[in-house]
């Protein structure tokens, strides 16, 4: 909770804050990496320090951190701050990386709004970064303390046991353990990080859901190739390098499973709505439902380009079929065959479904621009917000709209 000395300050300084903070995260990060280049590297996905989305998502952050202090005082801000965490947890950040990070953010907050900046308002946006830094170092000791390791102790040595091309832009790959081992515990609906090496020696780090169920003796990932606007030059340095190079046999870095996407326990019926590559996370859900021979009715929709776009579609197909009050809808912008009374053309709707009675939960993952969608649509069907949870790849923006 914001001191009352600081509460007023904050609530007056917060408008000027908050215009500025795409010029203050943009400094930061370009204070930082002048000290510290090789985090850029190492750490930090550089593909998004490019385009600008990881300055935004930070800058969203912030925002509705600091709007939640000092406009709901007494409510706990934790919520806003645990799918950072969990994303933290998974590239292992340890406690003191918010120290550097505070000192370049606080600095550049002086920097640009200059003599504004007096020792009271530093002080005050000092207590809101170490709150929020605080909160975020206790969530993510918890998440480290649950899978048994010490603070960033999350990497592992992975073997790549089998390769799938699942699309003609996707390819699966099915992890073990070399010593032979069983892999770690996980919930569906969450991820690890993969770390591999660039040609020029950076180490970069992406992130990506495991799509089978927990059961399982292996993990798996998919991983969608990413590609440029013209569809041709590969974009993705992560991705492109996995299918370009990754074999069986071959030794990869992967972290623990992390993220807060989890089914809730019970038999409450569920909606798995995702598009694209975020079909994954709902693979593993699904299969962890067939595995339990689940009675739970389960609503199923899948956008994708076209059928050949469509990764894991027969495991799909063969998922919802093994769950006896599940259905299937799809939607494809070119279906390439005939529509049948599940297959639909064009953008998914989610509004020409009847959805089951009762307390329906949501699982969203895909596009932002879908998601959105669906949610509107799922809002205006009556589902309650707090039934309705997502997952992004990549910098998560939605905080900043």
């Amino acid at each position: 909770m914001l001191s009352t000395q600081s509460i007023p300050v904050v609530r007056a300084t917060l408008p000027a804050v908050g215009a500025s903070l795409s010029s203050i995260t943009e400094l930061f990060y370009r204070r930082m990496f002048e000290e510290r280049p090789e985090l850029l590297r190492t750490l930090f996905n550089r593909a998004n320090q490019a385009n600008g989305t990881q300055r935004e998502a930070l800058a969203g952050a912030v925002a509705a951190f600091a709007t939640t202090l000092v406009e709901r005082p007494g409510e706990r801000p934790d919520a806003i701050l645990g799918r950072i965490a969990h994303k933290h947890a998974s590239l292992g950040i340890t406690p003191d990386q918010y120290t550097l990070v505070g000192r370049h953010l606080l600095g550049a907050v002086g920097e640009i709004l200059g003599d504004a900046v007096t020792p009271e308002v530093a002080a005050a946006w000092d207590e809101v970064y170490w709150l929020m830094a605080n909160a975020l170092i206790a969530i993510e000791a918890r998440l480290y303390a649950e899978a048994g390791v010490e603070n960033g102790a999350v990497w592992y040595d992975m073997e790549i046991a089998e390769r799938t091309e699942e699309s003609v832009d996707a390819a699966s790959f099915e992890l073990r353990r070399p010593d032979g081992r069983p892999t770690e515990p996980f919930t569906p609906g969450q991820y690890v990080s993969v770390q591999v090496e660039l040609p020029d020696g950076a180490r970069q780090i992406r992130q990506y859901s495991l799509s089978t169920a927990p059961a399982r003796k292996t993990w798996r990932i998919t991983v969608k190739r990413e590609r440029s606007a013209d569809g041709r030059v590969p974009e993705g340095e992560v991705s492109s390098w996995l299918h370009a190079h990754a074999r069986p046999g071959d030794i990869v870095k992967v972290s623990l499973p992390f993220g807060d996407l989890a089914l809730p326990e019970g038999d409450s019926p569920l909606l798995l709505a995702s598009a694209g590559i975020g079909i994954t996370p709902m693979l593993s859900m699904l299969d962890h439902l067939a595995d339990a021979s689940s009675e739970r009715r389960v609503t199923v929709v899948h956008a994708d380009r076209s059928p050949a776009h469509h990764a894991h579609r027969l495991e799909l197909d063969d998922l919802v079929g093994r769950l006896p009050h599940a259905t299937l809808h799809l939607w494809y912008e070119s279906p390439q065959e005939p529509v049948m009374p599940h297959i639909h053309e064009g953008w998914a709707d989610v509004t020409r479904l009847t959805l089951p009675e009762g307390d329906v939960s949501a699982f969203l993952c895909g596009p932002p621009a879908f998601m959105r969608g669906v949610r509107s649509d799922l809002l205006t069907q009556g589902l309650s917000p707090k039934d309705i949870h997502y997952e992004v790849f990549g910098p998560d923006l939605w905080l900043s709209k």
